[in-house]
């Protein structure tokens, strides 16, 4: 069986290669895959670089999953917005190599590092959910408020507008495009420079940035995954 993530320790971050073979879904084993490599960046005490395959970073949540419904669905919203919620507060900078298309969890997972690169190209970013006929779940909709330019929100998430790489930058969901080459160059190279960073300082000053943004982070979990609610089409 092909490994989902790859985990390559360099000198000052780890990198974790997302490669599925396909689109980069993300299923049970590659969210797992995943934090497993989190779990080695932690220990290692270094900057970790996410990235995709070439042309495919993430068409987010596993659709043979999401499609079925049921208890397995939530299942995976919760592990996807939990993978979230651990980007946003990881002890060290987060930085992802975007290497194509970032779609629907995708594009969340763009809103929940410290810095994005991305890849120039014919590329698409952004949250299709109301295109294939989901409701974005409330913990998406904050990532959205949060880290969205304000007067892009509407149509990013309920006109499921999609970006090329340079309007990506300008609306909020990568920091930067730089050519396919150049990509995990370019990745590596801020991985470095961040990691001359007092860790610590950063840690606390993110927490103090994030503050407000957590608060309303927790309260659309309670909404999404309460018992009773229904994460992808709860109106409460």
């Amino acid at each position: 069986m092909t490994e989902l993530v790859t985990v390559q320790e360099h000198d000052t971050y780890v990198l974790l290669k997302m490669d599925d073979g396909k689109a980069n879904a993300l299923s049970f084993d590659m969210l797992a895959a995943v934090n497993a490599g989190l779990d080695q960046a932690a220990a290692a005490e270094k900057v970790v670089v996410i990235a995709g395959r070439s042309g495919k970073f993430s068409a987010g949540f596993d659709l043979s999953i999401m499609g079925a419904g049921g208890d397995d669905m939530v299942r995976l919203l919760r592990q996807g917005a939990e993978l979230s919620h651990r980007l946003l507060t990881f002890a060290t900078p987060v930085v992802l190599a975007v290497s194509g298309h970032a779609i629907a969890m995708g594009a969340l997972l763009c809103l929940s590092a410290d810095y994005r690169v991305g890849m120039r190209g014919s590329y698409k970013l952004g949250l299709n959910e109301v295109a294939i006929g989901m409701t974005l779940p409330w913990f998406g909709i904050e990532l959205a408020r949060a880290r969205l330019e304000e007067t892009q929100v509407s149509a990013a998430v309920g006109l499921a507008r999609l970006y090329d790489p340079e309007e990506a930058v300008s609306v909020g969901f990568l920091d930067e495009a730089v050519d396919e080459d150049a990509l995990l160059t370019r990745a590596g190279e801020l991985a470095s420079t961040f990691s001359a960073l007092d860790m610590q300082a950063h840690r606390a000053s993110k927490a103090r940035i994030r503050e407000v943004m957590m608060e309303r982070l927790e309260e659309a979990l309670r909404r999404d995954f309460a018992e009773g609610a229904n994460a992808v089409g709860s109106a409460d």
